[in-house]
């Protein structure tokens, strides 16, 4: 039964060109879907159908069209033995390249349409004549001279497209050709031709190497004075690459790697652009904004993208800069994500590998040379550019094959193409003898382990590192999707708003319709990232968190951006929280007022403060002012609190006059030095040494002065009370911890009644105090224990010794929350 299976299989036999074909229709299918989501991109971005669809990129998917077709007829016709992974693998490329070019820049993508008709041209012409290769061989010299001298031209005539940069380009009136990348398929096939012209004689080693050796130096000299050093960088390789497989010795690609160390090391010290490239490799963090924007807004985009991409179209690639070309990689894989740039790296690799199967089975050494010179340029040059966007590599400005923008290096790609569809058109059945076999496997070896560390590296950003680099705040892409989606408002206990989000999709901007609370419920800005509730609960704004996991995993595939946000409700009471900030006006200091049975805080108030409506203008300038605006002195601000301790201790040992140690353990065990979770910045916890040192928060103390309402019990303190979800309503969130019998009830109901004022509802006890030049005085009060209305606990600062004052502030808010 096995061997007439097997026989079966044998008898199956599918020609080259139906594969071509096949494939070539897949991947025709592939780039019209690709096609039709860039033009509903818009759409889907915005929600609505009420907006302008992108229908110019059809005109590029058309050029492409026409030139595979005429392409494929033409290999049909010429060359039917030629390898039929070749062509469609490269047009997928080329397409994918364009499609994504003019998605990013439609006139950037007319341009490389038009390359790609002249590359394609090129290449159906090429096809007809397979004797172009011997001709090749035969005027090397002259073709490399020529090549070296329109790359000298680039000292003296060089200009760059762009106005800025490096001076690599000959041409004017909108057409430049940059020499430097035809020279390197000029390098490869003179290389090729030398090589194979001496082997067979078999000279010895130096004799063999020198004549190729000056040739290449002479090509890196004019690159480093160019400073195009990725370039460079790439001929040092391939010329290493080819002397070993040529030769067979080991020694070139160790020699190539201490080079291409030793030139680092010299770089590093002596070219800056070198020694700035080498420093956003090894630590990008530390310079994020600056000389490492790029590699990091790379990394970011391919974060953004995850596993499944945010969907053509739909992402924000636009953010890294020259992401049409150097940057290609990242555009792609920010779009289709870890699928599709492990995908792109595969279709890369299957090139590398044809191209070596092709020249394995050569007819000729010098075809052998040449294929494997070719395929080599493609794979190290891929590598080199992905390598660098992935920061696994440092940073050069190269291109990738096929699909960078760029009409020279288009132009190289396809004719590094027709030379490999023209050498595996003439494979012989039995190839000649492989004079060093291992090398060409080493070197096959040695791109496949590059591939696959881009494919691992990518996997790293694009997953594991993924949710710490996106929650950046120099992660611009987070304020793109808060045009595009409603954000979340921030309410109060009566569902009042206090921050919302106005506009239409694409221009949604977040509005804070209590300015004073500015310094409490935060902001979120796109150049000052995030501060406050906006901030802490920005999952649940964002509609990440608290919304279907379906939902969310639906709306990322569909539209690449998160489901609408959640509104959220904090504890406080608006006319209370108003009526707070009045009082407390131009003094520096804060208040908290909570529930003192339930710890809701029904108002926190910190001044200075500042209107987060006015980040635009004023946000450069709030750092540096006098007060601290920008810090919640009711949870980050410690002051000192000496005598204002008194309410809590007469609590606690009523009489009894325990020392510091005792009072200090005293107040560690009722979890006084905590400090509460409010989803809000908070001070760290106070020093424990002695009382005099003793250290406290506002919020830190509302817990224990609240006890002496509650008859001893402190509350766990609440601000952000719940989430309204789309399934189950308004959830509450649970208590973070539970309520402790942290004073003895009589203790509290007795130092309540001691401090007890003209027959008020209410205690209350002032203290000041002066440390390490710190002027505060407190308020602490709270209804009485037997009070029938809401309990209520309050915690006063002031940041300047005014005892009247601060009683007339503190008495007001209380009766004020008593009796609205």
């Amino acid at each position: 039964m096995l061997p007439f299976i097997y026989l079966s299989l044998n008898s199956i036999y599918i020609p080259p060109v139906q594969i071509q074909s096949r494939l070539l229709r897949l991947v025709a299918l592939f780039l019209t879907i690709y096609s039709f989501a860039l033009t509903f991109a818009p759409a889907a971005r915005s929600r609505s159908w009420d907006v302008e669809l992108s229908w110019s990129h059809w005109i590029g998917m058309l050029v492409w069209l026409i030139a595979a077709y005429f392409a494929h007829k033409q290999t049909n016709k010429y060359v039917i033995d030629a390898d039929p992974y070749l062509l469609p693998a490269s047009f997928l490329l080329a397409g994918w390249g364009l499609l994504t070019i003019w998605r990013l820049d439609e006139g950037f993508g007319f341009r490389q349409a038009l390359w790609l008709a002249f590359c394609s041209g090129i290449l159906i012409v090429g096809i007809k004549f397979p004797q172009n290769l011997d001709t090749l061989r035969n005027y090397k010299y002259i073709f490399l001279i020529s090549g070296l001298s329109l790359t000298a031209l680039t000292l003296v005539f060089g200009t760059n497209p762009g106005g800025n940069g490096p001076r690599l380009w000959l041409g004017c009136c909108g057409l430049y050709l940059q020499p430097s990348e035809p020279l390197k398929l000029l390098l490869v096939i003179y290389l090729s031709a030398f090589f194979a012209d001496r082997i067979p004689i078999r000279t010895k080693l130096i004799p063999l190497l020198l004549p190729s050796i000056l040739v290449t130096s002479l090509a890196l000299v004019i690159l480093l004075i160019q400073r195009d050093l990725g370039t460079a960088s790439l001929f040092l390789f391939l010329y290493s690459a080819m002397a070993y497989m040529a030769s067979g010795k080991r020694r070139f690609v160790l020699i190539s790697g201490c080079l291409i160390l030793t030139a680092a090391l010299i770089g590093y010290f002596f070219v800056d652009i070198i020694r700035f490239r080498l420093a956003a490799w090894i630590d990008p963090w530390a310079d994020p904004s600056g000389r490492s924007y790029q590699v990091i807004q790379s990394i970011l985009a391919v974060a953004n993208g995850g596993l499944f991409g945010r969907g053509p179209g739909m992402g924000s690639p636009g953010l890294v800069p020259v992401a049409h070309s150097d940057f290609i990689f990242t555009s792609i894989s920010e779009e289709t994500g870890l699928v599709g740039s492990i995908a792109l790296l595969g279709i890369l690799a299957l090139v590398a590998t044809r191209g070596f199967m092709i020249s394995i089975r050569a007819a000729s050494q010098f075809r052998r040379l040449l294929a494997a010179g070719v395929t080599t340029y493609f794979g190290a040059q891929s590598i080199l550019i992905i390598g660098g966007n992935l920061r696994l590599l440092p940073l050069t400005g190269v291109t990738l094959p096929f699909v960078s923008y760029g009409g020279s290096s288009l132009l190289t790609s396809f004719v590094g193409l027709l030379l490999l569809i023209q050498i595996s058109n003439e494979v012989d059945e039995e190839p000649i003898e492989l004079l060093s076999p291992q090398a060409y496997l080493n070197i096959a070896k040695l791109i496949g382990v590059g591939f696959l560390s881009c494919a691992l590296v990518n996997g790293w950003w694009a997953d594991i590192r993924a949710e710490d680099l996106l929650a950046r705040t120099d992660n611009p892409r987070r304020t793109i999707a808060d045009r595009f989606v409603l954000r979340g408002s921030l309410l109060d206990r009566q569902n009042r708003s206090i921050n919302i989000t106005n506009g239409t999709p694409g221009s949604y901007t977040r509005r804070y319709l209590i300015p004073e609370l500015s310094s409490v419920t935060g902001y979120t800005h796109p150049i000052y990232g995030q501060a406050g509730f906006e901030a802490s609960l920005d999952l649940y704004l964002r509609g990440l968190k608290g919304n279907p996991t379906i939902l969310i995993w639906w709306d990322h595939l569909l539209y690449g951006q998160p489901p609408t946000g959640l509104n959220f409700r904090l504890s406080i009471d608006l006319d209370i929280q108003k009526k707070a900030d009045k009082l407390l006006g131009d003094h520096a200091g804060s208040l908290v007022l909570a529930n003192a049975k339930t710890g809701e805080i029904l108002a926190m108030a910190s001044h200075p403060t500042y209107d987060a409506n006015m980040l635009d203008s004023i946000g450069q300038t709030l750092p540096g002012l006098p007060g601290a605006p920008l810090v919640n002195r009711a949870t980050q601000a410690l002051y000192p609190i000496d005598e204002a301790l008194y309410p809590i201790r007469n609590a606690a040992f009523g009489s009894t006059k325990p020392n510091d140690q005792e009072f200090i353990n005293f107040l560690d065990k009722t979890g006084f030095y905590n400090t509460p979770d409010l989803y809000l910045p908070a001070a760290t916890a106070m020093v424990k040494s002695s009382v005099v040192d003793l250290t406290a928060s506002p919020v830190q103390l509302l817990s224990p002065v609240a006890a002496i309402t509650n008859l001893g019990i402190c509350p766990s303190l609440q601000i952000a009370s719940a989430v309204e979800t789309p399934e189950q309503g308004w959830v509450v969130l649970p208590l973070s911890e539970k309520p402790t019998q942290c004073l003895p009830a009589n203790g509290a109901k007795l130092t309540a009644e001691a401090l007890q004022k003209n027959g008020k509802p209410f205690w209350e006890y002032v203290a000041s105090s002066s440390k390490k030049g710190q002027q505060v005085t407190w308020y602490l009060a709270g209804t009485l224990p037997n009070w029938s209305g809401t309990p209520l606990a309050v915690v006063l600062i002031l940041e300047e010794i005014s005892p009247s004052l601060i009683k007339t502030i503190g008495q007001e808010i209380l009766l004020n929350a008593i009796e609205p």
